[in-house]
C-alpha cells in the first residue's frame, strides 16, 4: 500500500478530508523519526515498539518489536486472545 492509499483510508476513518489526513500522517511519521533520531524508543499501543541503540564505533541498531496483536495476526504468538 502506498502513502496515497493510507491517506485515503485515514481520511475515511477520521471523517476528514485527505489534506487533513496527510497532515496527520506526516506529523506522526516525522514525530517518530525525530524521537528515534534522538535515541529515544517509541511505543505505539496495539502496534509495537521501535527501538534504537547506539553501538560501538558510532553504528546504530534499529529494532521493531510488534505487539502481541500483530504477532497473533502473523502466527508468531499463541497467547493473544483479543480481536485481530
Amino acid at each position: 500500500m502506498q502513502k496515497k492509499e493510507v491517506v485515503r483510508r485515514m481520511a475515511r476513518r477520521m471523517n476528514a478530508d485527505e489534506k487533513t489526513a496527510t497532515a496527520w500522517l506526516d506529523a506522526c511519521t516525522e514525530t517518530v523519526y525525530d524521537a528515534l533520531k534522538q535515541g529515544e524508543s517509541v511505543t505505539l499501543p496495539h502496534f509495537g515498539g521501535f527501538y534504537v541503540r547506539r553501538r560501538d564505533h558510532g553504528t546504530w541498531t534499529f529494532r521493531f518489536n510488534p505487539s502481541q496483536r500483530w504477532r497473533a495476526l502473523f502466527g508468531w504468538a499463541s497467547s493473544y486472545k483479543g480481536d485481530l
